[in-house]
């Protein structure tokens, strides 16, 4: 009995550890399957948008591509910078048996050093790297010739390279249809089609073509049956203020008179004073974009925004504007000259145009600093500051191109005993050809500076315009004071140091400037190196247009600014106005004055002051990338030589440069040569026939646009 009930406590004892085995065993199936269920709830309420995301990815390819960049067009809607189709060459090293050999091949097809392409492959396939650029940006009929001079004997696509490895990509290059015409302004853009210079640069995020992302969704063989499209913000379209018209004369007449002046560079803006709008804005030497990499990098810079310079006396604008508005002088009142010369901070400043008596008109017509130091002297230190920033000078414009300089104006409480005196006369200060066309162009605006701009509207691809520039108006002076101001000037070119502006059938205003330039290198002022200029309006008295010519140093026999940039201007003027159509206000076949018959009263810069320079070094190096004078001027005038100025040979310069011009027709440049090393030797042909978006289609180029750094 006893054994039994052992038996039956080991049954009992062996079904309850196996019940407990079970049980445990039941429980970890449920724990499992339960953090089963919690990953599935886990994985369909959060992250059921990752697992779709790796689930598209396993049956679809996502293939990217560009649409074409926007297009910057002229005010008059002709094509200034568009894109079209072209082709990039590249190899897949893994698809290529002997890398040498396909080297040699390619090498010799796209007359380059094999070796290069031999490096550039080998390192590629040793790397395991699957994709290589050969050639960028071929034109059509370029690809035609390497397709068959890269041809094996087994037959491959028609529009292949017939050579293992090697594949085309559809590209976009840009192309310039009138070449160097406004490529300042214009700019370039890189082989990755982003902008380099110009509105290409700083309009970029306007400009820059989309990028569209297509999806196709596979089935496991491969093969596609769906397919997806999806494009960010299209492109936009630029319209420029500029006239490629326009431009083309500024440019023109600025090649000639620089050459006929034997300067380093020049400048000429050609700006509308009631709105603003920048007409045309000339850069020499100049460059061609289709073709960047081959000039020198200097010549990217727009130099009417990115150099600053001494003014000299075309600053004296600021000086008779300040106190003709202040009501401190009267056109016609005499002052004195004193002995010529006058003693500010222990500075003598002489002036040899001045005699006993002049009037205020007389002394600016003759550009006297005697004149204008008195006149800066009567309104003072902190009207005179105040008035240079009302007239724009020290800030920027606002102009819509990148790497616009402010110029150089020091805050008054820095002036020193004389630089009220030095600044009157326009030395001390730094300012750019923009700003001062703006300054001339607010008193021709009836003492209204409106701000210069060259961008016109910004449209969308369809041509809807999505914004118009609309700038901002700032009184300046009063319109009695820009009146008597314009008749001053008016006096300049009647019997002053401006006769060469004179006009036939318009009346014109402006004034002189004659600065010396300093020098970096040995930290002086250098007495042979000069900055001189002319700015000018015409008609005076309802002015439609001002020019401003800036030119650096001049080295020929005539160097002063009435006599080397007052030609310049009268020859912009004379072909710009009637183009606008704005009427003659003088007998059509007569000048103010006979151009000629007197020589005008020249100013020219004193012997420079060195305690002066010393002064003004620091503050030239740290503000001004191309620093200039600072000194004032005036040496004894060349008496007056009864004998025509040499503008003659500004126009015997034009005549050469019409004599070698290709026809007149400016067309899109061909598949062939798109860029033609011709432009680099000859000036640009006149734009006479209108080029738009519509009758050029994928034009390309046979040069590759390099990105320059």
């Amino acid at each position: 009995m006893r054994e039994y009930s052992r038996e039956i406590s080991r049954k009992n004892a062996s079904m309850q550890t196996g019940f407990t085995r079970f049980m445990l065993i039941v429980a970890f199936f449920i724990l499992w399957i339960g953090a089963i269920g919690v990953r599935l709830v886990h994985l369909q309420v959060n992250q059921s948008d990752w697992l779709r995301e790796k689930a598209l990815d396993q049956r679809r390819d996502q293939i990217k591509s560009k649409t074409l960049r926007g297009t910057i067009f002229d005010r008059s809607g002709r094509v200034l910078a568009m894109s079209v189709k072209s082709k990039s060459l590249f190899a897949d090293p893994a698809e290529i048996d002997d890398v040498a050999a396909t080297a040699k091949k390619v090498a010799a097809a796209l007359k380059v050093n094999p070796n290069e392409i031999l490096n550039n492959l080998s390192e590629a396939k040793k790397s395991g790297k699957r994709f290589v650029w050969l050639a960028r940006k071929i034109d059509e009929d370029t690809v035609l010739k390497l397709n068959e001079a890269l041809r094996e004997p087994e037959l491959r696509k028609f529009d292949e390279p017939r050579l293992a490895g090697l594949h085309w990509r559809e590209e976009h290059q840009r192309s310039y249809p009138y070449g160097a015409l406004a490529s300042q302004v214009v700019g370039f853009s890189g082989a990755d089609d982003i902008g380099q210079a110009g509105i290409e640069l700083s309009q970029e995020e306007n400009l820059r073509g989309a990028t569209v992302k297509t999806w196709q969704d596979r089935d496991r063989l491969g093969r596609v049956y769906d397919e997806s499209e999806g494009v960010r913000e299209p492109p936009k379209d630029v319209v420029l203020t500029i006239s490629h018209s326009i431009q083309y004369k500024a440019e023109e007449a600025l090649q000639a008179g620089v050459k006929a002046a034997q300067a380093k560079s020049g400048i000429a803006v050609v700006l509308d004073p009631k709105t603003g709008e920048i007409l045309a804005m000339a850069n020499y030497p100049t460059f061609n974009p289709n073709n960047a990499s081959a000039f020198p990098a200097e010549n990217y810079k727009n130099k009417a925004v990115q150099n600053s310079y001494a003014p000299g006396s075309i600053f004296k604008l600021v000086t008779y504007g300040a106190a003709l508005n202040e009501r401190l002088i009267k056109p016609e009142e005499q002052f004195s000259c004193g002995n010529g010369f006058i003693e500010v901070g222990n500075h003598k400043f002489t002036d040899s145009h001045c005699g006993k008596a002049l009037s205020f008109t007389k002394a600016f017509a003759i550009s006297s600093n005697i004149g204008a130091i008195k006149t800066g002297m009567k309104v003072g230190r902190d009207k005179f500051s105040d008035y240079i920033r009302l007239f724009g000078f020290g800030e920027e414009t606002g102009i819509e191109v990148p790497a616009e300089m402010r110029g150089l104006v020091r805050p008054k409480e820095k002036w020193q005993g004389d630089s009220l005196a030095s600044m009157s006369i326009g030395y001390e200060i730094g300012v750019t050809a923009l700003q001062t066309a703006s300054s001339f162009a607010t008193i021709a605006n009836d003492g209204i500076r409106v701000r210069p701009h060259i961008i016109k509207e910004i449209r969308a691809a369809d041509g809807e315009v999505i914004s118009i520039t609309t700038p901002q108006q700032i009184p300046v002076v009063s319109p009695q004071a820009a009146q008597n101001l314009r008749r001053m000037m008016r006096e300049v070119v009647v019997q002053g140091t401006g006769k060469e502006a004179a006009l036939r059938g318009y009346t014109s205003a402006g004034k002189t400037g004659t600065a010396w330039k300093y020098d970096p290198k040995t930290k002086r002022v250098s007495g042979s190196k000069y900055v001189s200029s002319f700015v000018g309006f015409a008609p005076a008295e309802n002015p439609t247009v001002v020019i401003a010519v800036i030119l650096d140093e001049p080295q020929g026999a005539l160097r002063n600014g009435g006599q080397v940039s007052a030609p310049i201007f009268r020859e912009i003027a004379e072909q710009v106005l009637p183009e606008l159509g704005i009427s003659p206000d003088i007998g059509i076949e007569s000048t103010e004055n006979e151009i000629g018959e007197n020589a005008a009263a020249q100013e020219e810069p004193v012997e420079p002051d060195a305690r002066i320079i010393s002064k003004i070094t620091s503050n030239v190096e740290a503000s001004i990338k191309t620093p200039e004078s600072k000194m004032p001027e005036s040496k004894p005038p060349e008496k007056n030589v009864k004998k025509p100025l040499e503008a003659a040979a500004i126009k015997s310069e034009k005549e050469k440069l019409q004599a070698s011009k290709t026809p007149k027709d400016v067309k899109p440049e061909s598949n062939k040569s798109l860029i033609e090393e011709k432009d680099r030797a000859k000036p640009k042909t006149a734009p006479d026939k209108k080029i738009t978006k519509s009758n050029i289609k994928n034009k390309s180029s046979n040069e590759r646009i390099r990105v320059v750094n």
